[in-house]
């Protein structure tokens, strides 16, 4: 049973309920018109299952927004935590002399890690900087390229920061089919840094 079918069954068990109950308060409401004491007895039941109706409509809701908004919560943070680690990991690479196969696979499983969280743009902006890498890392060192690392870098982190602060730039642009396009590039770029 999906959610929408669940929902909408609570929804039909709640109006039926609903339906049935004022049918049945009101045909006691109409029993007990001889005696005025037993109708506001009847009014007041009628009131009181009103209003647990209506609480618990709204504490339902708000249960339902709170759990998404601790997904999202928790989610945020799973995606900065990785683009910590990308950073932390382009950083270690960057301040060696020469790094060497073990910073590789660190950045080949970081690549499907943000493959996980990264937005679209972040996935494109992350393709381009790996073609940077791939041109620049030859002899095991970026340091005879710091210019054109740190423009890849710079042009990677405002994506991220974009993303982290959800500052939507057409990433309703990308379809599916580009998104995991994107993720395969990504892939073999990360598994094809050669060091000499």
């Amino acid at each position: 049973m999906t959610f929408q079918t669940k929902k909408l069954f609570y929804l039909l068990l709640t109006f039926l309920t609903l339906v049935a109950g004022y049918a049945y308060l009101r045909y006691a409401y109409k029993v007990t018109d001889t005696t005025p004491f037993t109708q506001e007895i009847v009014l007041i039941i009628l009131g009181t299952v009103a209003t647990i109706f209506i609480t618990a409509l709204l504490l339902n809701q708000q249960t339902a927004v709170e759990v998404e908004k601790e997904q999202n919560i928790m989610f945020l943070d799973l995606k900065t935590k990785s683009y910590e680690k990308l950073l932390d990991l382009l950083e270690e690479m960057s301040s060696v002399e020469h790094f060497g196969k073990e910073e590789v696979t660190q950045l080949e499983f970081m690549t499907h890690r943000l493959a996980i969280v990264a937005s679209p743009n972040v996935l494109k902006e992350y393709n381009d900087f790996l073609k940077t890498i791939v041109q620049i890392s030859g002899d095991g060192s970026f340091s005879n390229d710091r210019s054109v690392l740190s423009e890849a870098l710079s042009n990677l982190t405002i994506e991220i920061r974009s993303d982290l602060l959800n500052e939507r730039r057409d990433s309703s642009t990308y379809s599916q089919e580009q998104i995991q396009r994107l993720i395969s590039s990504n892939s073999d770029r990360s598994a094809h840094i050669s060091l000499q």
